[in-house]
């Protein structure tokens, strides 16, 4: 029973009535996969994944290189900068 039913009830008169007390569901049980099965199962998926061609992985890890490099030198600059300006002012 949410808040607004039981607003309702209460303006009515009728909050001294006691709804019925639910009882949690039980989960249905579920029969286990074997090991066999499950990794069938897995082969299918796998089977269903368009996998990058290898010239596509070579690109992309380039790229990512590449991006991790200027990165690299990019929070270096500002770190060598900083201390810099730091020893600049208070040094």
């Amino acid at each position: 029973m949410n808040r607004q039913t039981k607003r309702m009830m209460q303006r009515q008169g009728g909050d001294r009535v006691r709804a019925p007390e639910r009882r949690p569901a039980t989960a249905p049980v579920r029969e286990r996969t074997s090991p066999r099965e499950f990794l069938s199962e897995v082969r299918g998926e796998l089977r269903k994944v368009a996998w990058p061609s290898r010239q596509e992985v070579i690109n992309s890890t380039v790229v990512v290189l590449i991006a991790v490099i200027f990165m690299s030198l990019l929070i270096f600059g500002f770190d060598y900068l900083s201390a810099k300006f730091t020893l600049f002012l208070f040094g």
